[in-house]
């Protein structure tokens, strides 16, 4: 084993050590994985264990949302989208909500969509949200049959922030904050951050 194999597997423990479901709720059997032959190789700059996991250059998305509207990540092409998989039950998740929240609601560029990537009903996820509101649209994701285009969450959170033109600019598995999604919009070719967004 070499030095970055050693590396990416230390990152891996790290990180899905992290957000592991309460001893309480059973375990979703996991999806069966993807062929490789489906999609292209993950872009360069993703995490080391993130690129175990092919991801489309330009996913699509179309779902349901808890308050019953269609969400379709085409139509919002022209903004930078960040797709952000979650549980309630993840630590780490509940403490990024409000802070990707206030970046949907201050950047006119940027747009956030929550996928739970949990077995909950939509009633549950509703009054969930009442307790930790965001302004964002959030969708139920089934654990057996996620969306083709996204590699299959290995833990939560999992973040893709899409481009304007619908393409991957960056994969973020692990918590992320909104100076980071603003820095990865900026280094994409962005609209960099403004003097109080850095803080």
């Amino acid at each position: 084993m070499n030095l970055r194999h050693l590396i990416a597997l230390c990152l891996a423990v790290a990180v899905l050590g992290g957000c592991k479901r309460p001893a309480d709720e059973p375990a979703a059997a996991a999806p069966p994985a993807k062929p490789a032959t489906e999609t292209p190789a993950a872009p360069a700059d993703a995490p080391a264990a993130a690129q175990d996991d092919a991801v489309v250059e330009m996913p699509a998305l179309s779902v349901v949302t808890v308050d019953g509207k269609a969400y379709d990540l085409a139509d919002h092409r022209g903004n930078w989208v960040v797709v952000n998989f979650w549980a309630t039950w993840c630590a780490p998740c509940l403490k990024e909500m409000p802070e990707l929240s206030a970046l949907d609601a201050m950047r006119e560029h940027v747009e956030v969509v929550g996928l739970a990537y949990e077995d909950i009903e939509p009633k549950e996820l509703r009054a969930f949200l009442e307790k930790h509101p965001v302004v964002y649209p959030v969708a139920i994701i089934d654990v057996y049959d996620p969306p083709a285009d996204f590699a299959t969450p290995r833990g939560l959170p999992m973040t893709y922030l899409i481009a304007p033109d619908g393409r991957v600019a960056k994969r973020f598995l692990g918590p992320v904050t909104a100076h980071d999604i603003e820095a990865a919009i900026a280094a994409a070719g962005g609209p960099a951050m403004t003097g109080e967004a850095q803080g």
